[in-house]
């Protein structure tokens, strides 16, 4: 589902009329972890978005031929374990920066967090303390980025094992947005990637794909209400086991659409933020299209060059069409 501003009265009485509802299933995507929100981060959440509008009468532009659309090369996060360096007792590989992600290795016999900063922004991540290699994404723009990878001493207290610094200068914007991490995990073997292929065949454009895409999780995926019980938001959700299980919450929805689509050259964020009066803790997409005026069943993207928000938890969960607010009913806080 795509939401954006729209001036239309009917959408912000049936948005009233139906949050009742909508409350119970976002509350149980999950609490805010616990320490990876700060006051300072609440107070940085921003509002986002552009206009769209549905119209559920139209069909898809005759412009575009059927199967026209060639996804580019799978792009994909490549730890280089051979080149990494050797920072303390901590391995970085810093390859791949100029494609949008960032590789940590470390061993540890306790917890271990990254916490990556740039400007006023700050990221912080669970890493494996079993030396599993991490991939993590630049999503701040270019610049100068902070790092620093901490093991945990007792309760909330850190011990510094490494910090640095890295000069970020992005291929373009969109790269930590067209590649697989820890959030949105996936190579070439994983199945959601051969999904991608298979929604993506015979689509005339970038955006027939997200449709296909949309349709097949909606339509595939239900809600796990006994999993949003004991969600632990600082898991990262895995695509692959979505779609074998056909079942989530939020974010399983989120990092499952971001992997379909990613595979398939679309440039797709996963997006942690807040929805509605309440700030419930929610999880959601956006994708980037630089087409016009192309039509689905659910939404027609209708300016150019924009980024546009689906939230296909509320799909698959029954929520209308037209529940799309004017943008104040979602705050971004975290982008994957």
């Amino acid at each position: 589902m795509l939401f954006g501003n729209r001036t239309t009265k009917s959408i912000l009485s049936l948005a009233a009329a139906i949050w009742l509802g909508l409350s119970c299933m976002l509350s149980a995507c999950g609490e805010v972890p616990a320490d990876s929100v700060s006051e300072a981060d609440e107070t940085a959440a921003v509002e986002s978005g552009e206009t769209v509008e549905f119209d559920e009468t139209d069909s898809p532009t005759a412009s575009a031929k059927k199967g026209t659309y060639t996804a580019p090369t799978l792009m994909l996060s490549e730890y280089k374990g051979e080149i990494a360096e050797e920072i303390d007792e901590v391995q970085m590989d810093d390859s791949g920066l100029e494609k949008g992600y960032i590789g940590f290795s470390a061993k540890a016999d306790n917890d271990l967090v990254l916490q990556i900063v740039k400007d006023e922004e700050k990221y912080r991540y669970a890493l494996n303390p079993d030396g599993t290699p991490s991939i993590f994404p630049l999503q701040m723009g270019d610049g100068t980025y902070e790092f620093f990878v901490c093991r945990r001493i007792e309760g909330k207290s850190y011990a510094v094992l490494a910090k640095g610094t890295l000069e970020v200068e992005l291929d373009d914007e969109f790269q930590p947005f067209l590649r697989p991490s820890d959030y949105v995990s996936y190579d070439r073997r994983s199945e959601v990637v051969k999904k991608g292929k298979e929604l993506a065949k015979g689509a005339g454009t970038a955006v027939d794909v997200v449709k296909a895409v949309y349709d097949y999780v909606t339509k595939n995926v239900k809600y796990d209400t006994e999993k949003a019980k004991k969600a632990d938001t600082d898991i990262p959700a895995l695509p692959d086991e979505t779609l074998k299980t056909g079942e989530g919450i939020c974010l399983d929805y989120a990092a499952l659409a971001a992997a379909l689509l990613r595979s398939q050259g679309i440039p797709t964020k996963m997006i942690y933020g807040y929805v509605g009066e309440d700030d419930l803790y929610h999880a959601w997409n956006m994708f980037y299209t630089k087409e016009t005026g192309w039509v689905t069943v659910k939404f027609n993207v209708n300016k150019k060059n924009a980024w546009y928000r689906l939230d296909l938890t509320f799909s698959a969960g029954g929520a209308p069409a037209e529940f799309v607010g004017d943008g104040s009913n979602y705050r971004d806080l975290h982008t994957y």
